[in-house]
This record gives structure tokens, C-alpha cells and sequence, in this order.
């Protein structure tokens, strides 16, 4: 997927498929939540002057390393970054649309409370 519009779809199609997921839209950006927390910020629609398009998940494992050698990728600001979110250009050279479905939901296994993930793994 070349255009970055089609790569955002997919991660919010993605997230919102994941159990007891909603849409949201604070400060006019789009995010996904699980149990009123936020596990994918997607930002707003379209690109702007001051504004890149971009994405950011919450990494716990060795792919918050993998993910911040994405070019322009940094630790997510208001201090998240020191808590593992990750901020991501969907204009920079991105690894596979499956990398970033895995990073996905990483992010929300590291949001979302233990029921959901049961439901995940289909544990009744």
C-alpha cells in the first residue's frame, strides 16, 4: 500500500476489529480506545502545513528499538515516550503493513484490560 490514507485505514480497521474497541475524537484527532484508554493515536485526516500525518503506539518489547528506526520515528511527546509510545510518519519508508498490524496490537495487549485480551485469544 502506497498511499498513506490506505496504510491509516488499515491500522484503524485493524484496531477497531480488536475486542471492545470504539473511535474517538479528542482535540479533533482520531484515536482508538480500549476501555476509555488510548492504545493508537492516528492523528487528523489529512496533511497540513504544520501538521505530518502520523501514528503512535504504545511498544513494550524489542520492537519499540525496531520501531524507532523508522526515519523521522521518535518517542511520542507530553512525556509518553518515557512510558514506551512511539510516534511514527506514515510519510517515512514503513516495514510491512503486517509489522505494523503486529505493533498494533502490542499496543493494545499493553492497553487493554485482561478480559479483552482473553477475548483476543479466544479464552471464554
Amino acid at each position: 500500500m502506497s498511499d498513506w490514507h490506505d496504510v491509516r485505514e488499515e491500522l484503524r480497521a485493524f484496531a477497531l476489529g480488536l475486542p471492545e474497541t470504539h473511535e474517538d475524537h479528542p482535540w479533533g484527532e482520531t484515536v482508538i480506545k480500549v476501555n476509555k484508554k488510548v492504545f493508537l493515536f492516528l492523528g487528523i485526516d489529512e496533511q497540513t502545513d504544520k501538521w505530518d500525518p502520523t501514528f503512535g503506539v504504545k511498544l513494550l518489547s524489542q520492537t519499540h528499538g525496531h520501531a524507532l528506526t523508522v526515519e523521522g520515528a521518535a518517542p511520542s511527546g507530553y512525556g509518553l515516550g518515557k512510558a514506551g509510545w512511539v510516534t511514527v510518519p506514515f510519510l517515512a519508508e514503513l516495514p510491512e503493513t503486517e509489522v505494523l498490524l503486529d505493533w498494533v496490537e502490542e499496543s493494545y495487549r499493553a492497553i487493554a484490560p485482561k478480559r479483552a485480551i482473553k477475548l483476543l485469544d479466544g479464552q471464554p
